[in-house]
């Protein structure tokens, strides 16, 4: 059997598309567990509602704790031997489970992956690749160790994960979720996502990869992607960077340090482009300020100097030079006229 947990909180609008997507699974050994993270508005009735419904969905209602503590009260209270995990405000094709589920056991897979389609309000669809930086369908032990460890975080470029973070568009063996939860971290809330995934991923012996799969809908509310200026951005990464650090001390089997050190660069990068096109409190100055903060805070700084990526694109390795070496208008210019 299998287990689709699915965090609910607030999403009256979108939950029954999600739900009853997962009810038309042609894969029947499937339970369903939503779990309402203290919603204020009709989530939690309407959770209820299928459960009374329907035998195979169970329903845990919490006190709001966030997007984390409400998948791993799921995990906990799973059954199956594999776990997937639904947002509340996407959906998945009928026979997403049914194939995912069929290639863990065929092949004894800890993992499974496929890709998703980013659905947006205006009609655009986007395909996304879960598994472009993967040649092979199945890896064994030997060939993960040799081929996505070296690669896992960082393959030399920016954004170059060979596995999104995503807790979606996997399947995931229960057992090693289970022992991997104490590596989450209530104080991270920027790449909670990747905390699990990646202390499971070191204990993973095999992975399957579906390719060219797109079963999975990512919903892309366009309203709220301009979002929110967050002065407390960088302060996240850091919170982010350190938690991997643990974990890759904890396990010691590899060192992925200085994988952890470029991905953790890239998102300063990110967190750069934030600010200046989402701090609109600020004048040009005051950015530019923020800007010279970001880049001369020490994570930073150890990460301009032991940074390790030879595969840079150019533009890339322009704009870290420019961080190095404080060149912190020609950044603010850059990200407003080049880098959008």
């Amino acid at each position: 059997m299998l287990s689709v947990i699915v965090p609910v909180y607030n999403v009256e609008k979108y939950l029954k598309r999600c739900v009853e997507s997962i009810l038309a699974q042609t894969e029947r050994d499937l339970e369903i567990i939503l779990v309402d993270d203290g919603s204020t508005d009709a989530s939690g009735k309407m959770c209820d509602e299928y459960a009374e419904k329907y035998g195979r969905v169970k329903v845990i209602h919490k006190e709001n704790g966030g997007l984390t503590s409400a998948w791993i009260a799921g995990a906990k209270a799973s059954k199956g031997d594999y776990l997937g995990f639904v947002d509340s405000d996407d959906w998945i094709d009928m026979d997403m489970y049914k194939r995912m589920y069929k290639k863990a056991r065929d092949y004894n897979a800890d993992m499974v992956l496929c890709g998703l389609v980013k659905e947006f309000e205006n009609e655009k669809r986007k395909k996304t690749y879960l598994t472009d930086r993967l040649t092979k369908s199945f890896y064994d032990e030997k060939s993960i160790r040799k081929e996505i460890v070296p690669v896992f975080l960082c393959d030399g470029g920016f954004d170059s994960r060979a596995i999104p973070a995503s807790r979606a568009m996997k399947l995931y063996r229960r057992d090693i979720i289970m022992n991997n939860i104490k590596y989450c971290n209530d104080e991270v809330s920027i790449g909670e996502d990747l905390v699990i995934t990646f202390a499971s991923f070191i204990d993973t012996k095999s992975i399957y990869a579906i390719h060219d799969y797109y079963p999975y809908h990512y919903w892309i509310n366009e309203s709220s992607l301009t979002g929110k200026h967050d002065r407390h951005y960088l302060d996240k990464l850091i919170v982010l960077r350190n938690q991997l650090m643990k974990i890759n001390e904890a396990k010691s089997i590899y060192d992925y340090s200085e994988q952890i050190t470029n991905d953790f660069l890239f998102l300063t990068l990110m967190c750069i482009k934030e600010e200046i096109h989402k701090n609109k409190e600020d004048k040009p100055k005051q950015v530019i300020q923020r800007v010279r903060e970001i880049c001369e805070n020490e994570y930073v700084k150890e990460a301009l100097e032991e940074y390790n990526m030879p595969k840079l694109m150019l533009a890339g390795k322009l704009f870290v030079f420019m961080m190095k070496h404080k060149m912190y208008g020609l950044c603010y210019w850059a990200v407003k006229l080049v880098f959008r």
